[in-house]
């Protein structure tokens, strides 16, 4: 009797571990590679010589259709993905493309209740080489304007006290 119970107990507890699983949008599939916990963990970040990035994705997804990105921000309770948040996942996607010599077909982006799939497009990688170029231009620039009017952002800014444009809070 004990037994059936536990069967029982397991078989729900399997169902509601894939209804959850399903919940996030993230595919069942094997993962390559993780920066997030000490499974399989990414050992060195990608690297692209020819477009100067490195990064590591959250999570690396290996796909019938290739290489998948997945970054995780938990933290994030958006209706919609910020254009930040795309672009850094469009990057991984550049690096995987560069790294393997195969392009993803897309990348995920998992918010607290959300997952944004974000398609790898030849116009989304030509928006992403534009503004690499534009922040390198930027880099060596003498003054570079502020890109937003968040308070909050710029009080999170490791430049916050010496920048002249910054937001003041009330």
């Amino acid at each position: 009797m004990i037994a059936y119970l536990l069967l029982a107990c397991a078989v729900g507890l399997l169902v509601l571990a894939l209804r959850l699983r399903r919940a996030t949008g993230i595919p069942w599939t094997r993962i390559q590679t993780s920066d997030t916990s000490g499974w399989r963990r990414a050992e060195e970040p990608l690297v692209s010589q020819r477009y100067g990035l490195v990064g590591k994705p959250d999570y690396v997804l290996e796909t019938r259709g290739g290489l998948i990105p997945v970054e995780v921000k938990p933290g994030r309770k958006a209706t919609a993905p910020y254009e930040s948040d795309l672009m850094q996942l469009a990057a991984y996607c550049l690096l995987i493309e560069d790294t393997t010599g195969r392009a993803p077909s897309y990348g995920l982006l998992r918010y607290a209740q959300q997952t944004f799939k974000l398609p790898y497009t030849e116009a989304l990688r030509a928006e992403l080489l534009e503004l690499i170029e534009e922040m390198r231009q930027n880099r060596s620039a003498q003054d570079v304007a502020r890109s937003h009017d968040s308070a909050a952002r710029c009080r999170g800014c490791g430049f916050y006290a010496d920048c002249d444009d910054r937001l003041e809070y009330h």
